[in-house]
C-alpha cells in the first residue's frame, strides 16, 4: 500500500478493518452483533403502529376527534354487515337479520347498540351497523373480529351474500394484505439479488458474501429501528418495515458491487490481497460514504413532514442506509479479504508484474463514451427532450388519494360490501360526518348541515353535547372515500363557517382522509426544495464545485419528472389505476433523488479522480468505462429489489415499487450512461468551477492513452 493510500487516521482505520489479524476481530465483533441484533429485530412487529392515523394534531378533523374522544376512553369503529339477495330478501332472511342483530348486541367488545337491520328500498339488500371497541391495537384485532362476525352471519345466510364493510372491514382486509409481508418480501428480494449477482459475477460462490453482509445489515437495522421505536417514540408501520427490507438489501448490494469492482482492479496491481483491499476501500469509501450520506440526509428531511407516517419513514430508511454503509465498509471487506482470491472462481484476478492499464479501456462502455464524445451537445439535447416528453405524463397525475376499493388489488370483502351499499343505500352509512360547534349556535349549524347538497337531510342527528361543544352526525349520500364525498365535506365546512360565532369544525373519517391528502400535498410543497438544497450541499462538499452539483441536480429533476410521467401513464393504461396515492410524488421524489444521485456520485467521483491526470473530457470517458458495468449492475439490483413490491396486493406499495424501479433504471441506463457524460464532455473543465481543476486545461494529446476522445 502506498503512503498516500495509507496515510492518516482513515488509513489506520482501513488497516484495522482489513489487516491480517485485525480482520478476525472485526468479523468477531459483527458475529456478536448479529446474535444480539437477531433477538431485537424479531420484535420489530410488536412496535408497529398500523392502521388509521398520522394526521397533524392541528388538522380540523383531528380537533373534532379530540372532542369525540373526550367522553370515551376507547376508539369506536363501525363494522357494517351487508346482506344482499338479488331476487329480494325473504321473510326468513329478515328473521335471520333480526337474530344476527340480537347476537351482535351481546358482543363483549360492543361500543354501542347495533343500528338496524335497515332494509333497502328495493328490498334486495340490508345493512347492520355494529359499533365496536377494538382496543389500542385495532389493526391487529380487525381480522379476528371480522371472522367472528362472519361466523355469526354467514352460516345462517341461506344463499344471501354477506359482506363485512365499514372501517372494521377495511382494516381487516389491510391486515390480511400485509400478514406475512416481511417474510415474503425478504425471500423474493434475496432471490432477485442472488440471480443478478450470479449474472454479474459469473461465480457460483462470490454472491454469497454480499448476500450474507446485506442480511447482517438488515438484521442490525431492524434492531436499531426497534430500539428507536420502543424507547424514542419512532413511528413504524408495515409499509416502512417492508420498504426497509428492500432498501437495505438494494443499497448494501450496490455498495458491495462498487467495492468488489475496485478490489478486483487492485488485485491485478498488488500481489498482497490485504494491500489490494486496503487500497480498494480507501479509494471507493468516499464515493460509497457520500452516496449513503446523501441518501440518509435526504430521507431525514421527512422529519419535517406534518404526516406522522412520513416523519417515521425518514429515520427508518436513514437507519437502513447508514447501517448498510457501516456493514459494507467493515464486515464485508473483512469477509472478502479473508476468503482470498479463490472467491472469484472461475475468473480469479491475477497479479501482473507490469503496469495495468486503466480499467475499461477498449471495452463496451469506453466505446459508448467515445460515441457520445463525438457530438456531446447534440446527445444531451436530444436526451433531455426525450425525458421532457416522458415528463408530460404528469399532466394525468391524480395524486388525490385512493378510495377503499382502489387501495387493494383484486376483490376484497370490504370493497364488495361498499359497492353493495353504494347501490342500495346512502353510501356514507357507517362513516358519518361529525360536526362540533358552539352550543349557542347549534340550531343554525344543524340547519346548515342538513341543507348542504351531498348530505342526507333525514340522517342529521339531534344535537348533543360533548366536552362543552354541540355535537351532531350526518350521513353522506356518496361513498365515504369518493371525490364526491370530499367535495361535500368542503361544502359543509363552508356552510357551517358561515354561521356567525359558531366556531364550527367538521370531522369524521371522510374529513380525516381529505385532511390527510392536503397534509401530504403541503408536505410535498415544503420538502421538495429542502431535499434539493440538502443534496446540492452534499454534492458541493463531495465534488468541491458549484457547477457540477447544479448540473447533476438538473439531471435528477429531469429524471424524476420523466419517471413520474411514464409511471402515471403505465398506471392508467396498463395497471388500470384511476388515481395515485397522495404520498406517491413525495416518496418517489425522495427515493429517486436520494438513490438516483448515487450513480452520478459513483461516476463523477471517478471522473474527478481521473481529471487531475487526463483532463475532464478524457476523464469522463475513462470514468464511464471504469464504472459502467458496476453501476449498471448496481442499478439492476436496486431496481429489481424495488420491483418486488409490485407483487403485493396494496396499490400504494405497487405504485411506489414500480415508479422507483422504473426511475432507477432510467437513471442507470439513460441519465448516468448518456446524459451526464454528454454534459460533462460538452462543459469540460468548467464543470469544476471554482475548484483548481477548473484552471487545468484538457491536454491536447496524451500518447499514453491514444484511444481517448478527440478534443474539439
Amino acid at each position: 500500500m502506498t503512503a498516500a493510500d495509507g496515510a492518516g487516521g482513515g488509513g489506520r482505520l482501513v488497516r484495522l478493518v482489513v489487516g491480517r489479524r485485525t480482520s478476525w476481530l472485526v468479523l468477531g465483533f459483527w458475529l456478536v452483533t448479529a446474535v444480539l441484533a437477531a433477538g431485537l429485530s424479531g420484535r420489530l412487529g410488536s412496535v408497529q403502529a398500523d392502521g388509521p392515523g398520522g394526521l397533524p394534531a392541528d388538522a380540523e378533523s383531528s380537533r373534532v376527534r379530540q372532542v369525540q374522544m373526550s367522553t370515551v376512553t376507547t376508539d369506536t369503529l363501525a363494522a357494517v354487515v351487508v346482506y344482499e339477495r338479488a331476487t329480494g330478501l325473504t321473510d326468513a332472511d329478515r328473521a335471520t337479520l333480526a337474530a344476527d342483530a340480537r347476537a351482535f348486541a351481546g358482543r363483549p367488545d360492543l361500543a354501542g347498540p347495533p343500528v338496524g337491520p335497515t332494509v333497502a328500498g328495493d328490498g334486495t339488500a340490508a345493512q347492520l351497523v355494529v359499533p365496536l371497541d377494538l382496543g389500542p391495537d385495532p389493526f391487529d384485532r380487525a381480522a379476528d373480529v371480522v371472522e367472528s362476525i362472519r361466523q355469526v352471519a354467514v352460516p345462517d345466510a341461506a344463499g344471501m351474500r354477506v359482506y363485512v364493510a365499514g372501517p372494521v372491514g377495511s382494516l381487516a382486509d389491510q391486515s390480511a394484505a400485509v400478514r406475512g409481508l416481511d417474510t415474503r418480501l425478504l425471500l423474493a428480494t434475496v432471490a432477485v439479488v442472488v440471480v443478478i449477482l450470479l449474472l454479474t459475477y459469473r461465480s457460483p460462490v462470490l454472491w454469497l458474501l454480499p448476500v450474507l453482509s446485506a442480511g447482517l445489515a438488515l438484521v442490525t437495522a431492524q434492531a436499531v429501528v426497534y430500539l428507536l421505536a420502543r424507547y424514542a417514540g419512532l413511528a413504524v408501520d408495515a409499509d416502512s418495515s417492508a420498504i426497509l427490507t428492500i432498501l437495505v438489501f438494494g443499497a448494501a448490494t450496490d455498495y458491495a458491487l462498487l467495492l468488489v469492482a475496485r478490489y478486483r482492479e487492485e488485485l491485478r496491481r498488488h500481489q498482497d490481497r490485504y494491500e489490494a483491499m486496503a487500497v480498494a476501500v480507501r479509494r471507493s469509501a468516499p464515493a460509497i460514504a457520500a452516496s449513503a450520506g446523501t441518501a440518509a440526509a435526504a430521507m431525514l428531511c421527512l422529519l419535517l413532514a406534518d404526516v406522522r407516517w412520513a416523519r417515521g419513514l425518514g429515520p427508518v430508511l436513514a437507519v437502513g442506509v447508514l447501517t448498510g454503509l457501516v456493514v459494507m465498509l467493515t464486515a464485508f471487506p473483512a469477509l472478502l479479504v479473508r476468503a482470498g482470491r479463490w472467491i472469484f472462481w472461475p475468473d480469479r484476478p491475477r497479479y501482473r508484474n507490469i503496469p495495468v492499464p486503466d480499467p475499461g479501456i477498449g471495452g463496451r462502455w469506453f466505446r459508448i463514451g467515445r460515441m457520445i464524445g463525438r457530438r456531446p451537445r447534440l446527445t444531451w439535447v436530444v436526451t433531455s427532450l426525450v425525458l421532457a416528453a416522458m415528463a408530460l405524463g404528469t399532466t394525468q397525475l391524480e395524486a388525490n388519494g385512493l378510495s377503499g376499493g382502489e387501495a387493494f388489488r383484486g376483490s376484497h370483502d370490504s370493497t364488495l360490501g361498499e359497492a353493495v351499499l353504494a347501490r342500495h343505500f346512502a353510501a356514507g352509512v357507517g362513516t358519518p360526518l361529525v360536526v362540533v360547534s358552539h352550543p349557542d349556535r347549534a340550531a343554525e349549524v344543524r340547519a346548515a348541515v342538513a341543507a348542504t347538497p351531498g348530505v342526507d337531510p333525514d340522517s342529521v342527528t339531534a344535537t348533543g353535547l360533548r366536552a362543552g361543544q354541540a355535537y351532531l352526525e350526518a350521513t353522506l349520500t356518496d361513498p365515504a372515500d369518493s371525490s364526491a364525498a370530499y367535495r361535500t365535506v368542503d361544502r359543509v365546512r363552508d356552510a357551517v363557517r358561515a354561521v356567525p360565532q359558531a366556531q364550527a369544525l367538521v370531522g369524521g373519517e371522510t374529513a380525516a382522509r381529505l385532511d390527510m391528502q392536503r397534509a401530504a400535498r403541503d408536505d410535498r410543497t415544503l420538502l421538495l426544495p429542502i431535499v434539493f438544497a440538502v443534496v446540492f450541499v452534499m454534492l458541493v462538499l463531495l465534488l468541491r464545485s458549484l457547477v457540477a452539483p447544479l448540473v447533476l441536480i438538473a439531471t435528477v429533476v429531469l429524471s424524476f419528472g420523466a419517471a413520474l410521467g411514464a409511471s402515471v401513464l403505465v398506471f392508467r393504461h396498463l395497471f388500470g389505476f384511476s388515481g395515485e396515492d397522495s404520498s406517491l410524488p413525495l416518496y418517489l421524489f425522495v427515493f429517486l433523488v436520494a438513490l438516483g444521485v448515487d450513480y452520478n456520485i459513483f461516476l463523477m467521483t471517478r471522473v474527478r479522480e481521473e481529471a487531475a491526470r487526463h483532463g475532464t473530457r478524457r476523464a469522463t470517458v475513462i470514468g464511464l468505462a471504469a464504472t459502467g458495468t458496476v453501476i449498471t449492475s448496481a442499478g439492476l439490483v436496486l431496481a429489481g429489489t424495488f420491483a418486488v413490491l409490485t407483487t403485493l396486493p396494496l396499490t400504494m406499495i405497487v405504485q411506489l415499487g414500480f415508479a422507483v424501479s422504473f426511475g432507477i433504471l432510467l437513471d442507470t441506463v439513460v441519465v448516468r450512461s448518456v446524459l451526464v457524460p454528454a454534459l460533462s464532455l460538452d462543459i469540460g473543465r468548467f464543470l469544476w468551477w471554482p475548484h483548481r481543476l477548473f484552471r487545468q486545461p484538457d491536454p491536447v494529446d496524451d500518447p499514453a492513452l491514444r484511444v481517448a476522445v478527440e478534443v474539439r
